[in-house]
């Protein structure tokens, strides 16, 4: 039986994707029309997640959320109980993951959903003391290996007024802080590729 046995996640056409301006990397251009069609629940559906996996003719669209402190970032090793199983054992700096049906609960569509999915994973991956504010900086995307084909990541900058943070999954392992000088540098190629991608992104970025 597959580790996705009965998950549908959200995807959107990879044509859709191309049509709004398909980029490799991070990509800030046009980023509000981009998102609002995304979101518009005419353009997204539920796929098996099984089924989605090995369909690059779909984006599963992914927040993926980088949590910052002052100069420092939040990161964490990949453990064997995440879901996916290509990523294991790489240093990332995303926190987030699919959006499922139950997100949809209350009516909820569009971007109410998507946003009710980025507060359900934070709330089910971390636990996060203190004020915090978010904002959607870029997205994200790597055509460049298996994983990436089949994602599209939405990418959500967190600030944080202190570091007092700690995982609920033990799929998030080592968690901590690192200034963004040694995730650019000693770290790097340790990074998973989406990460390295926003690691650079904010090395050359101001925020």
């Amino acid at each position: 039986m597959s580790k996705y046995a009965g998950e549908e996640v959200l995807v959107v056409p990879r044509s859709l994707f191309d049509a709004l301006g398909a980029f490799h990397g991070i990509s800030t251009e046009n980023i509000d029309t981009v998102i609002t069609g995304l979101l518009n629940p005419e353009n997204h559906f539920f796929m098996d997640r099984a089924a989605a996996e090995d369909d690059p003719s779909h984006k599963q669209l992914i927040p993926y959320c980088v949590f910052r402190c002052g100069d420092k970032i939040l990161h964490y090793t990949r453990g064997k109980a995440g879901g996916e199983s290509r990523l294991h054992a790489k240093i990332s700096v995303g926190v987030g993951g699919h959006i499922n049906p139950v997100d949809t609960g209350d009516g909820r569509v569009g971007p109410e959903a998507y946003f009710a999915a980025v507060a359900r994973e934070l709330d089910e991956e971390l636990v996060l003391r203190g004020p915090r504010n978010s904002r959607i900086i870029a997205l994200l995307n790597d055509d460049s290996n298996p994983v990436g084909q089949v994602h599209l990541g939405v990418v959500h900058l967190v600030d944080l007024e202190n570091t007092d943070a700690t995982s609920r999954e033990d799929a998030l392992t080592d968690l901590g802080f690192t200034s963004l000088a040694d995730l650019r540098g000693p770290l790097f190629d340790r990074l998973e590729t989406w990460s390295q991608h926003c690691i650079t992104h904010l090395s050359e970025n101001p925020y």
